[in-house]
């Protein structure tokens, strides 16, 4: 394996912590794509049975790190927003059903739910404050409850929820888990047969360092043919690839959600990706971005009038970090950080950090020196 410093040749002075928006991608997602690209120059479509060589693999690289039953439980989409759709728009709906989400949701875990009022679905938003926010959720889980939606891992607080504990919860009541997993993927190991969830996904291009475009939709399979189908085209036939066949039957695996042509190039860059992750191994990965986030939430507290936003306890942290100084309006600490070189977020009413397990200590360091010397002025 190549060495993290020549995975990531990021420009002098950049400080990137803004994985859990757009991530960089690793040299060797960058090559993969570049390569892919010259063979479509000099080749066209020659060696296409290839490049389905390398989409197969990337499935498998997903199974594993969902650890999925089988690559059939795998779909790939375009984003976690289309594969949350394809749940919500999929299940069969009665009036007076109710879903449960939390009051921290991005608006793609929140705004599919909304949407199917109109079928006189209730959205429930419970409280993650307090010392048991799985407890909150779970009480919420009244009779008419089908279905919880919940982040893995809160997108501005950086919350991360016990998953074991809602899967068995979920499960005790007859109630469908959906994890929206885009800030957990990539960070810390995922394991969709612990958790016992109906339906998982998330995108590839934040704790994945893949592209935009390609996500992961993992389906049970007892649950597959249970949700109704709107897109249909070739590729989600079982038999796709008989253009001849006039009879059709959606496929039996994951596929059924992928209407027609694959993405291909997000596919060579995402393959490439997750193979440095599966390099490094996800035990890894989770430590040291646990030492990264531990060393910033250390110093950061230590700084006087900087207000800490995100769970101070490591089993309540994922990667990302969120804060808040005194004297300064959120936007303008932002533009000043930015004028560094600093690449974050404003989000959850602070400033919100996510390294990842590859940034340097010393960018680190850097990143705290430079918030020092800001506030101070």
């Amino acid at each position: 394996m190549s060495s993290l410093s020549d995975e990531f040749p990021q420009i002098e002075g950049l400080r990137y912590l803004n994985h859990a928006a757009v991530a960089p991608w690793p040299r060797r997602a960058s090559e993969a794509v570049m390569a892919f690209a010259q063979q479509n120059m000099t080749l066209g479509a020659r060696d296409y049975p290839q490049w389905l060589a390398v989409e197969t693999r990337l499935r498998e690289r997903l199974r594993r790190l969902l650890n999925a039953p089988t690559t059939a439980d795998i779909a790939l989409v375009k984003n976690t927003s289309e594969a949350l759709s394809f749940v919500a728009f999929g299940l069969d709906w009665k009036p007076g059903d109710q879903v449960i989400i939390s009051d921290e949701e991005f608006p793609s875990n929140r705004v599919v739910w909304e949407a199917l009022q109109p079928q006189g679905v209730e959205v429930i938003q419970v409280s993650l404050k307090g010392d048991d926010p799985e407890a909150s959720l779970l009480q919420a889980c009244g009779p008419k409850v089908r279905l919880m939606a919940i982040s893995a891992v809160q997108y501005a607080s950086g919350l991360r929820l016990d998953l074991p504990r809602l899967g068995e919860g979920c499960e005790q009541r007859g109630v469908l888990l959906c994890i929206d997993a885009i800030q957990h993927l990539g960070a810390l190991s995922f394991d969709v047969q612990q958790y016992r969830c109906a339906f998982a996904m998330a995108d590839g291009h934040k704790w994945l360092l893949g592209p935009e475009g390609l996500g992961v939709f993992y389906c049970r399979s007892d649950l597959r043919a249970r949700l109704k189908l709107h897109e249909y085209g070739w590729h989600m036939l079982e038999h796709a690839g008989d253009y001849d066949r006039s009879e059709w039957q959606p496929a039996r695996s994951a596929r059924r959600f992928e209407c027609g042509s694959p993405n291909l190039l997000g596919a060579m860059a995402l393959d490439a990706s997750l193979s440095l992750l599966e390099d490094v191994g996800m035990s890894e990965v989770s430590r040291a971005l646990a030492e990264r986030i531990a060393h910033l939430q250390r110093e950061l507290a230590a700084m006087p009038g900087v207000e800490l936003l995100s769970p101070t306890a490591p089993l309540r942290q994922a990667g990302i970090l969120t804060f808040r100084a005194d004297g300064w309006e959120n936007a303008a600490l932002f533009q000043a950080l930015k004028t560094e070189q600093i690449v974050c977020a404003l989000r959850g009413g602070g400033i919100r950090l996510s390294p990842h397990f590859y940034t340097r200590p010393a960018v680190v360091e850097q990143t705290l020196a430079v918030i020092r010397d800001v506030l101070a002025k």
